[in-house]
């Protein structure tokens, strides 16, 4: 599989990723694990399922739960780990998304700027609101040709009211394969977190 022409579901298909969140002084504030199963092609959809286990800052497991996430082949798929956007408890939500570049997102030699619209058909979701604009710009090859460094600006809107911005540094590291093998991403005042794809 070439992670750089595949649908983002392909990047973590059959794959284990691990998210730590740090605050500024570098200090663990929780983890999360993510245990991906093989993509299953189902009608007009490709679906996955992903165990989800959270663990706090002594990386003692709270909780587990598993999610099947679908979406259809013509469409980008979301990386859908990358944000804590959705509630575990949550029956089904339908993610709907508009993009222009964002199946291109890992070509390496076409770098351009990205942008998502995302919207929600359910009100469990509470950390984006019903509608999200996401932009993936200013991004660059860096120190070889799998290091990949960018800028994230997350919008976030619910009943046409901005609720939360996000701004993030990214770097992002592939296989030579162009499969994600590491992902940090910054905020401004130095807190930030990291995926590491096993």
């Amino acid at each position: 599989m070439n992670g750089q022409t595949e649908m983002l579901i392909g990047q973590i298909s059959g794959r284990t990723i691990v998210r730590e969140n740090f605050d500024k002084d570098g200090m663990l504030l929780n983890k999360q694990t993510f245990k991906a199963g093989k993509i299953i092609k189902e009608d007009r959809y490709y679906q996955i399922e992903v165990i989800t286990e959270l663990f706090n800052d002594k990386e003692k497991s709270e909780e587990k739960y598993t999610t099947t996430y679908r979406c259809k082949p013509d469409e980008a798929s979301i990386m859908v780990m990358a944000f804590p956007f959705a509630k575990p408890n949550s029956k089904e939500t339908e993610i709907n998304t508009n993009s222009i570049n964002f199946k291109e997102i890992y070509d390496l030699d076409n770098l351009e700027d990205i942008e998502l619209k995302m919207s929600f058909d359910s009100g469990l979701l509470n950390f984006f609101g019903s509608k999200s604009i996401i932009k993936i710009y200013d991004r660059k090859l860096e120190g070889g040709q799998n290091k990949i460094k960018s800028k994230i600006n997350i919008k976030a809107y619910a009943l046409g009211i901005r609720i939360k911005q996000l701004d993030y540094d990214v770097v992002e590291k592939l296989s030579d394969n162009g499969l994600l093998t590491f992902q940090k991403f910054t905020e401004a005042d130095g807190s930030y977190f990291i995926m590491n794809y096993k």
